[in-house]
């Protein structure tokens, strides 16, 4: 298999897989938005389970593609950040669809009703490079 075509193989295996229906073009367009929730009491199953509960109203925010809320991994090795309490990980289909979410009325009510919650928040935003 040429390499090139193993490329394209890949990018339309992940966004089917993700449900995007991503092309080529649309994936150097994708934004992704990754959200680490540190919880001001992290021991509180209640807390959390509250969190969630609010994350997954969220996740009716309609320009967004695909979400995935977790939790840290029973992972070990030295390289990983495991003091969050929750993730919350979700797709555009660019930044403007991003800057949508941002403003639209469920994110603001989530942030309104669930911010009491945590002590910190880590935002990792990113885009496919250029080419």
């Amino acid at each position: 298999m040429k390499d090139q075509s193993r490329r394209k193989f890949v990018k339309s295996s992940l966004g089917a897989s993700l449900g995007l229906g991503l092309s080529a073009p649309a994936a150097k367009e994708l934004f992704v938005h990754h959200v680490y929730f540190y919880l001001k009491n992290p021991d509180s199953a209640a807390d959390k389970a509250k969190l969630i509960e609010g994350l997954n109203k969220l996740a009716k925010v309609p320009t967004i593609k695909f979400v995935h809320i977790g939790e840290p991994a029973a992972t070990t090795r030295s390289v990983i950040e495991r003091s969050y309490a929750v993730s919350w990980l979700c797709f555009f289909n660019n930044l403007m669809e991003e800057e949508i979410y941002q403003t639209h009325p469920i994110h603001l009510k989530f942030v309104e009703d669930y911010s009491a919650l945590w002590e910190k928040v880590v935002v990792y935003d990113s885009t496919g490079p250029k080419r």
